[in-house]
């Protein structure tokens, strides 16, 4: 008699992207599906539309969640912290002076709603933060800018990481403050280990894996960082 085909375990988080901002950034609104309480992770703008969505999926928002401090990714936070209260935690303290800039910034750049704030929880690398019954890993990656986080949840194999790495590409680094060799060894050394089959969902443009990345993208394949 054959043995029973194993079945996947359900995963315990889902995830929506919506593209924001004239720029396009990838928030992400994250949820423990045995909750549905979630968190959107860098709100760059239209805080409305953030919540429509939240609504639509019968989601309740528990947490906003920075991966760092540019104007795209943390542009609409004040505002959505306005309409629900719910704390906000990260980045990493060093992206500080990012943050103070984003009113000046969203100017700058047509969008005078954007607003700077003082997150409720700076995180620190090997810190956790949890919504509804789940927990995810941060991980600080400086390299795009100094106080660059990236969240990770170990159980659904699935990580936010902003503009530190992207299909085909890695993060600019000629920002104030921005390092290339940082940004690399982040990558190298912070992320690939966590494992090839982890996909995940970069600042601007579509999902991929890290096990994709390493074997085809032209900044920091196997390949490439070995002819280096």
């Amino acid at each position: 008699m054959n043995a029973p085909t194993p079945q996947p375990r359900p995963l315990p988080i889902r995830a929506l992207i919506a593209p924001v901002t004239p720029l396009q950034q990838n928030c992400t609104i994250v949820w423990c599906v045995k909750t549905m309480k979630a968190a959107i992770i860098d709100p760059g703008g239209e805080a409305p539309r953030l919540m429509a969505a939240l609504q639509e999926q019968g989601l309740t928002l528990e947490k906003i969640w920075i991966t760092h401090g540019h104007l795209d990714h943390a542009g609409g936070t004040a505002a959505l912290k306005a309409l629900t209260g719910v704390p906000i935690e990260g980045p990493h303290p060093d992206d500080a002076f990012w943050i103070d800039e984003i009113s000046a910034s969203g100017a700058k750049w047509g969008m005078p709603e954007a607003e700077s704030f003082t997150p409720d929880r700076w995180l620190q690398d090997g810190d956790t933060v949890t919504l509804g019954e789940t927990v995810f890993e941060v991980i600080h990656c400086p390299g795009h800018t100094p106080g660059h986080v990236v969240f990770f949840n170990r159980e659904a194999r699935f990580a936010q990481v902003g503009d530190v790495l992207f299909q085909g590409s890695i993060g600019r680094t000629d920002f104030p403050r921005g390092n290339y060799q940082h940004l690399i060894d982040a990558i190298t050394q912070k992320l690939w280990p966590l494992g090839d089959d982890v996909r995940f969902v970069p600042g601007h443009g579509p999902m991929s894996s890290f096990g994709q990345e390493r074997l085809t993208n032209p900044f920091v394949s196997d390949a490439v960082l070995a002819g280096d």
